[in-house]
């Protein structure tokens, strides 16, 4: 079986019972989207209802991760959660920018402000296209 030729690393912490904190590393594509779903289901499913995308690490995004973000967006909104990405690179946010979803999705510059969102609420102000206030 041939290796993936780029491979994805994701690591999940639990800084609080309902928070996952997911930090991924590497292309976030249609190769390796799955997978990425994969965690975040398994996260949704244990009653997390908060998710911390940290894409610090990740040096390309494809329409297929924005995708699983946009969904597990959705999926949390009904159980009054959040999904907050945490340091994307500068060609990821800039895919972020340009679709809206960063409009959608609050981007932070580190855990500790997207933490501080998540107490704040889903309507908590400071957000204008995403940017940090």
């Amino acid at each position: 079986m041939p290796l993936a030729q780029n491979p994805l690393s994701v690591e999940v912490e639990l800084p609080r019972e309902d928070v996952a904190l997911i930090t991924v590393d590497g292309y976030l594509d249609v190769d390796t989207a799955t997978e990425f779903q994969a965690h975040l289901a398994n996260q949704l499913h244990h009653g997390r209802r908060h998710f911390l995308l940290d894409l610090s690490a990740v040096p390309f995004m494809d329409s297929s991760g924005m995708n699983i973000i946009l969904r597990i967006y959705q999926e949390t909104r009904k159980d009054a959660g959040s999904v907050h990405v945490i340091r994307p690179t500068p060609a990821v946010r800039r895919i972020l920018d340009l679709t809206g979803v960063s409009i959608t999705v609050p981007v932070s510059e580190s855990v500790e402000k997207a933490l501080d969102r998540v107490d704040q609420g889903p309507d908590a102000p400071g957000e204008q296209s995403g940017r940090e206030a």
